[in-house]
Formats: C-alpha cells, structure tokens, sequence
C-alpha cells in the first residue's frame, strides 16, 4: 500500500488542478493521497469528483505558523472544513498573502527587478498566492534558474531581501484549533535547513506535549542521516512519522510516491480523527 501526505494543487501553489492531481496519483500507483494545499480547503470538491475507482483521498491543508520569529507549516488531516474557529483562522491566514505578495513585488523592483504584481497574479490564478508564484516570476524572468533557487537569502528566504512577513498561526494554537475540528496534526518538513531557520527540537518536544501526533520524518529536504534522527525523535516523543513527496506538480522536482507513510501510521492517524473521513474512489468524472 503506497500511500502519500503531502501535496499541492491550484488552490495554493501546484500546477495540477485538483482533478489533475488525483488521477497523476493513481496513475503513479498510490492507493492514497492527501490534499494539503496552503491554508485551504477549496480543491475538495473538484479532487473528490474526480477521483479514481481505487484512491483514496484524505483531505487535508498544510497550515502556516511561525514560533519565536521561525516560520514552520503544521499539516492538518481529517478536520472538519467548517468548523468556525479553525475556518475563521485559516481565512485570516489567507487574507494576508495578497498584501504580502504585494509587498514583495515592491522590494524585489526596488532591487531592479522587472516583476509586476500582474505577472504573480496570472501565476497564481485561483490559487491561494504565496512565494512558489513569486518564485515562478523570477524564473520566469531569467533571475534565478528554478523555484528552489529563489528560496535564499539574496531572494525570498525568511529574512532575505525581498522577504515579506505575513499573519502566520501560533503552532500550539493550529494544534488546538485542528483538534477541536476533530483533525490530527503533523509538523511538515521540520529539518528543512536550506529553507531557513528550523524549529529547535525542545519545542518539537513541547507541540508533542500539547498534542501534535506526529512529525514529517520522510521529505526530499532531508538527507538520509536526518530522516534516521528525525525517526528516533518521534519514538522518543511519542509522535507517529510520516513520509511524503511534497509534490507541486512542475513547480518542484519531487514526484508522487518519492516518499511514502507506513499504512500502520496511515491508519493510526484516520483513527484519531473525527472530523471528516478520507473518500474512497469509485470512478471519478
């Protein structure tokens, strides 16, 4: 069973459509995927209309949140998309990119570079706006070879130039609010060092402590020796490990499946959720 919790569609920052998205998973021979786009919920529908006889799919949202000045994202699965509080933070969230975008666009002219807030616009489309379509302008642009390279501190990495804070969550307040919508939570990519500051285990310790259930050990932005610690940290916690590719179709070069979660994990984490159920293919449109 391969299994999948981590990826992107066009209503945040990946090149699939949500019905592009589950069939490339089922054409990539995952049994299960889990939409997680920024801070919202809004390819549901579309993913659920369109899935595949075989997939299932588990909705999800990857969360922004910032603790002591350090950014970090909090995956939630199996929550209720409507339950008020939650709702009401993920919009507050959302609110803030296009400001922040904006912001970007600003600096990165008063840096001589030729982007328009048109250009991010038609990048992002419907989606949820945030630094991948800035990134994809600067390639677009010639300024720096692929998205990943715009993540640094000459560009768009926290703290970097034309970095541009936004309102992001308390992550102990993302771990009550999803929780109290009946989700479950997973701290996403929490070693990813070449994106900027990582959170410092203690308070890995503590989120574990107020109710986090797990951490994202498996992740193309971890090398073998810190998937294998990040693994130990979750025993010694007490927190389940997951893997996942990530995936934000063209934007990254991750792939479907790169990285995959245990189905015991899998199980483990539909099981303490009571807000929403994952969705059984049974043929899609």
């Amino acid at each position: 069973m391969r299994i999948d919790l981590h990826a992107h569609s066009t209503a945040s920052d990946g090149t699939d459509t949500p019905a592009e998205l589950v069939r490339n998973a089922a054409a990539a021979g995952l049994d299960v995927v889990a939409l997680t786009d920024h801070d919202t919920t809004r390819g549901y529908a579309e993913a659920i209309t369109a899935l595949p006889a075989g997939l299932t799919l588990v909705p999800g949202a990857e969360l922004s949140c910032r603790i002591d000045g350090v950014s970090m994202h909090m995956l939630a699965y199996l929550f209720d998309p409507e339950e008020p509080a939650l709702l009401a933070e993920r919009e507050l969230v959302r609110d803030d990119r296009v400001p922040r975008a904006r912001g970007m666009v600003a600096k990165l002219q008063e840096l001589g570079v030729p982007v328009t807030w048109e250009q991010i616009a038609r990048i992002a489309g419907d989606g949820s706006v945030g630094r991948p379509h800035v990134a994809t302008a600067l390639v677009e642009l010639g300024v720096v070879p692929t998205v990943s390279d715009a993540f640094t501190e000459e560009w768009l990495a926290d703290g970097g130039r034309a970095f541009v804070e936004k309102h992001e969550t308390d992550p102990f307040e993302a771990v009550r609010l999803v929780k109290a919508a009946g989700g479950v939570t997973v701290f996403a990519h929490p070693a990813a060092a070449k994106r900027g500051r990582t959170v410092p285990e203690s308070a890995i310790a503590e989120l574990a402590a107020a109710g986090l259930d797990g951490i994202e050990a498996d992740h193309m932005d971890h090398d073998p020796d810190v998937r294998t610690h990040l693994r130990g940290l979750a025993k010694e916690l007490g927190l389940l490990a997951t893997g996942s590719s990530d995936y934000h179709g063209s934007r990254k070069t991750c792939v479907l499946g790169e990285y995959v979660t245990d189905p015991e994990v899998y199980g483990e984490l539909a099981r303490r959720a009571t807000g929403a159920a994952p969705v059984r293919g049974t043929g899609g449109a």
